[in-house]
C-alpha cells in the first residue's frame, strides 16, 4: 500500500467516524418516539402520534424543545404541515392538543379525577393537516434548558429564533415532509411571534439557508398584533357589546381622545371616565363574555371552562403518562399547563425569567405583503381579550385591495360567521369571524373552527 492510498483510507475512516458522531449526537438532541397508547384513552390511538425533543441554541444545544407531532389523518404525504405555537406566552401545547384542535380531547363527567378520560375529537384540525404542537418558549410544558443562569433569560425575540431553528432542524430530521406546504400557526400572544417567524423563513430561503422550507403562509387565531391597538380596542368592544352605556362611553371617548391604554397620568378626566367603565367590565370574562368568571382556575371543583385545564396538570404529572410521552427523567420536575413566570398580563413588568420585548408585529405583516404568501386571521366575535375591531384596524392599515367583500359563511345553511378577503400582488389575507366564539375559538365552536381552516387550506393547496 503506498502513502497516498493510506492517507486516502485514513480520510475515509475519519469521515465515517465524523458522520457516526453526528448521528449519535442527533439521536440524543433530536430524539423522537412513536406513541401508540395514552393513559385515559381506551385502546390503540387511531392516528400517528410522535413525541420528541429538538435541541437548539448553539453548538451545545442548551435548549431542548419538546413537541407532539400528529400526521394528517387524510393524506400525510400531501397535506399541509402546520407548526402550532400556543399563546400565553408559557402555555403548554397540551392545551391546543387536548382541549382545542388535537385528535383526542379530555372529557369530564364530574369533578372526580377518576372520571377523566380521553376521547376522539371529531373536529380535530389533524383531519386536514399534519400538526406539530410545540412547547415554546423554553420553560413551557416539557421544554427545558440544560443549564440556567441570568444570561439564559428568555424573551419574545429569542422565541422567534428558537421557533425558526426548531422547524429547520425538525424538517431535516423528517425529510419526507420537506415538500409539504408549510404554514406557521398561532393563537393569542403568538400573534407577536408568528409573523416574525414567517418573515425569517422567507428571508432564509432567499439567502439560500438550508434546508429550503416550503413556506406558504400563516394562520392566526385571535392574535395579539399590536399592544396598543389590541388592548385599546377592549373599551370599544365593551361598548358595542352592550356592556357600557352611551353616557359612559361618549365622555370617555372625548376625554381620552380614543386612547384608553397607556394614558397620560395627568389626564384626570380620562382616568375618571375609565374608572367608571372598568367597574362595569371588571367582572366580565374577557375570554368569552357570556361565560362566568373563574374565581379559582386551579380548583377542579369549580365548574367553568378554564378550571378544567387544571386536570392536565394532574394527568401530565403521572408517571405512566410521562413514560407514554417519553419525557426525559429529571428534566421537568413538575409540569404546569402554564408557566406563571413567563405568562404576560397587561402592564405586568418583565420577570427574571422572561422579557416581553416585542410590542408589535405590524411591521412584519407589512413586510409579508410583499411575498407570495397566504394568510388567514380568525376572530371569535365574543372575545374581549383581543377583540375583532382591533384586528380589523391593523388589517386596514395594511392598505390591501378588497378581493371579496364582507359576507356570511355557512355550515348546513346556517350563518356561522363572516368573512372578507384582501389581496395585494401575490399576497392574500382572509379575515373571518366565528359567531358565538370566544378567545380559544375551537373550545367554543369546534366544528366551525375546523371547517374554516379546512376550507381555507383546500382553496389554495393541491392534493393531487
Amino acid at each position: 500500500m503506498d502513502i497516498m492510498e493510506a492517507k486516502s483510507k485514513m480520510r475515509i475512516s475519519l469521515l465515517i467516524m465524523f458522520i457516526l458522531h453526528l448521528q449519535m449526537a442527533s439521536i440524543f438532541s433530536h430524539s423522537k418516539s412513536i406513541v401508540t397508547q395514552l393513559p385515559s384513552f381506551s385502546g390503540k390511538l387511531p392516528f400517528t402520534l410522535e413525541t420528541g425533543y429538538v435541541g437548539i441554541a448553539g453548538k451545545r444545544e442548551e435548549v431542548e424543545l419538546f413537541y407532539y407531532f400528529v400526521e394528517s389523518q387524510r393524506n400525510p404525504r400531501k397535506d399541509p404541515l402546520l407548526l402550532y405555537l400556543t399563546g400565553g406566552p408559557g402555555t403548554s401545547a397540551v392545551l391546543p392538543f387536548f382541549y382545542q384542535i388535537g385528535p383526542v380531547k379530555f372529557e369530564y363527567t364530574n369533578a372526580s379525577r377518576s372520571d377523566v378520560k380521553l376521547e376522539v375529537n371529531p373536529y380535530s384540525w389533524t383531519k386536514t393537516a399534519s400538526i406539530i404542537f410545540i412547547d415554546l418558549p423554553v420553560g413551557t410544558g416539557f421544554s427545558y434548558v440544560k443549564r440556567w443562569d441570568q444570561s439564559s433569560r428568555n424573551r419574545d425575540s429569542l422565541a422567534v429564533t428558537h421557533a425558526y431553528d426548531f422547524i429547520r432542524k425538525w424538517l431535516v430530521d423528517h425529510p419526507t415532509f420537506l415538500k409539504n406546504p408549510l404554514y406557521i400557526t398561532g393563537i393569542s400572544y403568538m400573534g407577536l411571534i408568528v409573523p416574525r417567524v414567517v418573515s425569517k423563513i422567507y428571508d432564509g430561503n432567499e439567502r439560500g439557508v438550508g434546508p429550503h422550507l416550503n413556506i406558504k403562509g400563516y394562520l392566526l387565531v385571535n392574535p395579539l398584533t399590536d399592544k396598543f391597538i389590541d388592548f385599546n380596542s377592549r373599551i370599544e368592544f365593551a361598548y358595542r357589546a352592550g356592556l357600557v352605556e352611551d353616557e359612559l362611553y361618549e365622555p370617555a371617548k372625548e376625554n381620552c381622545g380614543g386612547k384608553y391604554v397607556y394614558v397620560d397620568p395627568n389626564n384626570t378626566l380620562c382616568l375618571n371616565s375609565l374608572r367608571t367603565i372598568n367597574e362595569c367590565i371588571s367582572r366580565v370574562n374577557v375570554n368569552f363574555i357570556l361565560d362566568p368568571v373563574c374565581n379559582n382556575r386551579e380548583d377542579p371543583k369549580e365548574i367553568c371552562r378554564e378550571s378544567i385545564y387544571s386536570y392536565s396538570n394532574i394527568w401530565a404529572n403521572e408517571k405512566s403518562v410521562r413514560q407514554a410521552l417519553h419525557i426525559r427523567e429529571g428534566t421537568v420536575e413538575k409540569f404546569q399547563y402554564t408557566n406563571a413566570n413567563i405568562s404576560a398580563l397587561f402592564g405586568r413588568p418583565d420577570t427574571i425569567y422572561y422579557s416581553h420585548d416585542i410590542f408589535s408585529s405590524l411591521a412584519y405583516h407589512k413586510k409579508l405583503v410583499t411575498k407570495k404568501c397566504q394568510a388567514l386571521v380568525i376572530n371569535g366575535d365574543h372575545d374581549m381579550t383581543f377583540p375583532y375591531m382591533g384586528t380589523k384596524k391593523w388589517i386596514n392599515s395594511l392598505n390591501l385591495r378588497v378581493q371579496s367583500p364582507w359576507k356570511p359563511w355557512f355550515i348546513r345553511t346556517q350563518v356561522v360567521g363572516y368573512e372578507k378577503t384582501y389581496s395585494k400582488g401575490k399576497y392574500t389575507l382572509k379575515y373571518a369571524t366565528i359567531k358565538g366564539a370566544g378567545h380559544g375559538v375551537a373550545v367554543y365552536k369546534p366544528e366551525e373552527s375546523m371547517v374554516i381552516v379546512d376550507t381555507w387550506l383546500t382553496s389554495h393547496t393541491s392534493f393531487d
